[in-house]
């Protein structure tokens, strides 16, 4: 699927990203060690220029010494700050031409500022993680920044023996010197930046279930002293995974691996093939489920199919919130009609002032954005009755399998499973701010009831009503 790009930098994060041209595939090679957070690395980015010659360019690169930089093979001219490293190539490169960057880099990793504090790069105690949404990529290494820019990647990352790298992709090689080890992953599925994800740790790994022929291994990882509550805490884990391909198609990338790091994180963090839970998220008590269902959905949604700038972040957190209700209702807890209703009620009660499809910057991560998101697939359902919805869910997800979307991408999309205009029901929820009245499901529609037990269609890649 080619990914659609966006015009123009993005309306949240100007300063991030480069339209002018994309990256297909990154190399990395980097050496931490977790002691003096010492962090030196090497890349090479195959890229493509648009549809204009480029007599410069930019990639992002937090406050690190640049020691090369190549373009094609020649020196460039290059400046670098305010995390941009901007490259002039001794020569123009053609429109729609193939060239390759290569950048040597060395320095202390940290977190970038951000409006939501330190983004990226992350010491911990003993190890370090990588949690970059939005804009933390940079954070450790150069790249072009914005999501719809997605690219395959292969990360070398050498550390001192004792400690295990964690990356979402498939693990190559594992190569022990002396008294380091070299962890070759490689991601073969388009990635955007924000979602190359990285834990370095001492871990026990555990395998979650049998995958079975053609199943997904699912993997986790955790300090030893967890095992017997992340056991519990994830045991369900692999059933999400059934239902969820059962609704939305096939697990979108070749393996999925959870990791917890001994300190507390606000919230869990996706990254593609990956998520990462704090010791906060393990109680022994499944405290933190509708969490796991959460990350786990977000592989389609948001990693899979990802966005084109940051206004459309609803389609990420809307349709993983609305799949911890249809976890919900798959395992018995309540439906997603009556988990709408609950947040329907909790948002009459908050200012009336988001506006889904551009929350701003400010409101992106807003916790109203994700109750009213959910309520917005919600209303989607009890609009075109389990069937269609279901169909037009798994179809959303196929066809767009590895691309980048827009809002208006997927209000097409639904529109295509609707018996009439939803032009209305679009336009309340997602272009006004005042909350719409509840959704209620027709008595035909059947919505908001419970997730069939079995997929109400057929297993081939729907894509029409």
């Amino acid at each position: 699927m080619a990914v659609q790009q966006a015009m123009g930098p993005d309306p949240y994060f100007p300063a991030n990203g480069d339209a002018r041209y994309r990256v297909h595939r990154y190399e990395l090679g980097v050496d931490y060690r977790p002691g003096p957070n010492r962090l030196s690395g090497t890349a090479r980015l195959n890229a493509i220029a648009g549809r204009a010659a480029l007599t410069e360019f930019q990639l992002n690169l937090a406050d690190f010494k640049v020691g090369r930089v190549r373009v094609d093979g020649r020196a460039p001219h290059y400046t670098h700050r305010g995390g941009r490293l901007r490259v002039r190539p001794a020569k123009p490169i053609r429109a729609g031409a193939a060239f390759t960057v290569e950048v040597q880099w060395s320095g202390n990793p940290k977190p970038v500022n951000s409006p939501w504090g330190g983004l990226g790069w992350e010491e911990l105690a003993d190890g370090a993680l990588v949690a970059s949404q939005p804009v933390g990529a940079p954070s450790w290494y150069p790249c072009n920044d914005r999501p719809a820019d997605k690219a395959s990647y292969q990360i070398s990352i050498t550390t001192p023996s004792a400690y295990q790298v964690v990356a979402g992709g498939r693990l190559l090689t594992r190569t022990t010197k002396a008294s380091t080890t070299t962890w070759v992953y490689e991601q073969s599925a388009p990635t955007s930046s924000y979602l190359v994800g990285l834990s370095i740790g001492k871990y026990q790994t555990v395998l979650l279930g049998d995958p079975g022929p053609g199943g997904v291994p699912q993997h986790g990882h955790i300090p030893a002293h967890m095992l017997t509550d992340f056991s519990r805490d994830f045991a369900r884990q692999p059933a999400m995974m059934e239902l969820f391909e059962e609704l939305f198609g096939p697990y979108p990338f070749g393996e999925y691996a959870v990791v917890v790091t001994e300190e507390e994180l606000d919230v869990p963090v996706e990254a593609q093939g990956l998520s990462l839970f704090g010791a906060n998220h393990v109680d022994g008590a499944r405290g933190s489920e509708r969490l796991v269902a959460h990350e786990l959905a977000h592989q389609w949604f948001g990693n899979s199919v990802s966005i084109a700038d940051w206004r459309h972040i609803w389609l990420n957190e809307g349709f993983a919130k609305y799949a911890e209700w249809l976890w919900s209702e798959r395992s018995g807890g309540r439906t997603a009609g009556q988990l709408a209703a609950t947040a329907h009620r909790k948002l009459a009660t908050l200012p009336q002032d988001l506006r889904l499809a551009d929350p701003g910057r400010k409101l992106m991560f807003d916790d109203r954005l994700y109750e009213r998101g959910g309520l917005t697939v919600h209303a989607v359902r009890c609009a075109l009755g389990d069937a269609a919805f279901f169909r037009m869910l798994r179809g959303w997800a196929t066809v767009h399998r590895g691309g980048a979307v827009t809002t208006a991408s997927f209000t097409a999309h639904a529109g295509r499973y609707a018996d009439g205009p939803l032009d209305d029901l679009f336009a309340a929820w997602l272009h006004e701010s005042a909350l719409p009245p509840l959704p209620q499901a027709s008595e035909a529609s059947q919505a908001g009831g419970t997730v069939p037990a079995r997929p109400p269609y057929p297993p081939t890649n729907a894509s029409s009503a």
